[in-house]
């Protein structure tokens, strides 16, 4: 059974202004290159479809006629919603699509029930687990005890009723524990959404989405094919692919990793304001490449990005490092206090206020809450 896994397409997204979907439109063209040279038996898409839970026009066309391509291929192809995503909107039309072979995951109700393929072992099911909070959980299990999101995935992975002797396939969206993030992603403090990976011990391969680097956790049986694009500088040295993941007879794992190409490259350069406009020095590379440019003049150029783009029309960023910068950096630095999570935060203020720390009860039960107001928050904002 070959597997094509994608993930964090973020269609429609702007990185520092600069409109991605050109550059989307070509990498999944590319996409539909690799898929018809590769010839699968499904194409996984592991969450974060779009870049905002209210896409743009533009950006939902470009998905329908992606979908539509490669329904025409004849391949069975799963999608779950992931945190950009508005649940809803994802699973809209699901049960119509599921007859052209196109498998959008409903929302989150405490029942999660596999697609089943077939090859020449038997049976692969998979079962797509949209992003989930802990909220989302305790409102189908009251029964059990959530009180993070370990307990929120595990608790839905065990009413999933696995059987052990099938292959199965778990499509999901979350941060597992051990992966490395980068600065375009929705990061939690202190780690509060974290996931453990031993909660997905019954599967033969978790294809996951969130994370943009292209990275296994412990073993390739769990997995993050990353983004298609880089969306932050943090990014620019990734090497960006489609995973193929081969799963044989019960036990058997192969995963492989296909390049894709791209419109615009993204990468740094530096040097004073004469060093990056001298002929010799940028007419032997691409200057339509999306730029980070760092200056290293001391003092500042008069419109030095408008004069820099007649050069480079794609910049990005403008930055200055020079005596006057790291001397800043060094101040905000020391100024800058320790980053923590709300939980933490919050449990100092009881602290303070009552004279003694918050017991395990109290403290989960405030994670909870907490929880409860990051979800209507982002109720709030797809309103």
């Amino acid at each position: 059974m070959k597997i094509i896994h994608l993930s964090d397409l973020h269609l429609g997204k702007r990185v520092n202004e600069f409109s991605m979907l050109e550059d989307q439109e070509y990498v999944l063209l590319d996409m539909l290159r690799i898929i018809g040279e590769e010839a699968p038996d499904a194409v996984i898409i592991a969450g974060d479809v779009y870049d905002k839970p209210v896409p743009p026009a533009e950006a939902v066309r470009l998905f329908d006629d992606f979908l539509v391509r490669l329904a025409r291929k004849g391949l069975q192809v799963f999608v779950i919603s992931g945190n950009h995503d508005s649940a809803e909107r994802i699973a809209f039309g699901g049960r119509l699509m599921d007859a052209s072979g196109i498998h959008m995951a409903p929302v989150y109700d405490g029942e999660v029930l596999p697609a089943v393929l077939r090859d020449a072992y038997g049976e692969v099911r998979v079962y797509m687990l949209p992003f989930i909070r802990p909220a989302n959980v305790r409102a189908v299990c009251p029964e059990a005890e959530i009180g993070g999101y370990t307990d929120a995935v595990r608790c839905a992975i065990e009413r999933m009723q696995i059987d052990p002797s099938q292959r199965n396939v778990l499509v999901t969206h979350q941060f597992v524990t051990g992966a490395s993030r980068s600065e375009s992603e929705d990061i939690s403090v202190g780690g509060s959404d974290n996931v453990d990976a031993a909660v997905f011990d019954p599967f033969d391969y978790v294809a996951l989405g969130h994370i943009h680097g292209p990275q296994n956790i412990g073993s390739p049986r769990i997995r993050y094919c990353g983004t298609p694009l880089p969306y932050s500088f943090s990014e620019k040295d990734h090497v960006k692919s489609v995973t193929v993941a081969e799963l044989g007879e019960k036990g058997s794992l192969s995963v492989r990793t296909v390049p894709l190409k791209m419109r615009h490259r993204m990468r740094e350069i530096r040097g004073t304001y004469a060093e990056l406009t001298l002929r010799r020095n940028y007419e032997q590379t691409a200057t339509d490449d999306y730029l980070r440019v760092i200056l290293t003049d001391e003092e500042d150029v008069p419109d030095a990005l408008a004069r820099l783009r007649t050069i480079y029309p794609n910049i990005m960023r403008l930055e200055y490092d020079n005596t006057r910068t790291r001397a800043e950096q060094r101040a905000e630095g020391a100024a800058l206090p320790e980053k923590r999570s709300g939980i933490d935060l919050f449990a100092e203020f009881f602290e303070q206020q009552n004279g003694r720390p918050m017991s395990e009860e109290m403290r989960a039960y405030a994670e909870g809450l907490l929880e409860e107001i990051r979800q209507e928050r982002g109720k709030e904002a797809e309103a």
